[in-house]
């Protein structure tokens, strides 16, 4: 198990992450633990759990998915309460344009479009509390393949991950590390090395779960080392960024 500490919105969260049989992270905030279900690590666990138990599940489920989930509907990524919603029947959006945010897990997460398309429907209103699953967005114009790329990226992650590894392992001696508190993709990279920065500054921004996360830094100082850059992958409790 891994613990953290980080800021969101200047308030502090601890944070534990602990890895289960199946696959799934167990994650503890502020004394509330969330089962956390990662497809990248889903798919690394054991194969004759999924090919004997889990079986039935994909046939019946599959046909849902590919159609009005996944090829037409943003769907909740787990349970939480909308906090806005952004668009509108017949609004047009680009991809990676925010439809609303949401709390989940005591933290607020923009829900984004995974492709062009047109708003037909918006399910939820502000104040809705959501479950996993639940239908938020239904779109025109999303297709299949833009929604299956996603799924080729976690497959090129095992063989960038040796290359990324050996950053976290040598940090600075006196140093101050941002860590990741939970495997995702790195969106954006707000620091440089020799920048000073003050406890509580956003260093990089983070999509976990298909919500977009700021990490902020837990002490100020100055720049030391930024291990990562846009589009990498990143495991829990790897270092991000270093600061002295």
């Amino acid at each position: 198990m891994k613990e953290f500490k980080f800021n969101i919105d200047g308030k502090e969260i601890k944070a534990s992450v602990a890895p289960q049989e199946d696959g799934k992270l167990a994650v503890t905030l502020n004394d509330t633990t969330y089962t956390v279900e990662v497809p990248e690590l889903m798919k690394q666990a054991a194969r004759p759990v999924v090919n004997h138990a889990a079986a039935p599940a994909p046939v019946s489920t599959k046909p849902i998915a590919a159609a009005p989930v996944a090829s037409n509907t943003v769907a909740a990524p787990l349970p939480g309460t909308i906090t806005k919603v952004l668009v509108s029947e017949g609004d047009k959006v680009k991809k990676g344009d925010t439809l609303l945010t949401m709390e989940a897990m005591k933290m607020e997460n923009s829900i984004t479009a995974e492709a062009d398309g047109i708003v037909r429907k918006v399910h939820v209103g502000v104040g809705a509390s959501v479950n996993q699953g639940d239908a938020l967005v239904d779109f025109e114009g999303l297709s299949v393949p833009q929604t299956q790329a996603p799924a080729a990226a976690p497959a090129a992650a095992p063989a960038a991950k040796p290359a990324a590894a050996p950053q976290p392992s040598a940090p600075a001696a006196g140093a101050h590390t941002v860590e990741a508190p939970l495997p995702g993709t790195i969106k954006q990279v707000l620091v440089s090395v020799g920048q000073e920065i003050a406890a509580g500054d956003t260093v990089v921004v983070m999509e976990a779960m298909k919500m977009e996360n700021n990490i902020t830094a837990e002490f100020g100082g100055k720049v030391t080392a930024v291990n990562v850059a846009v589009g990498d992958q990143v495991q829990s409790g790897q270092a991000l960024v270093e600061t002295a």
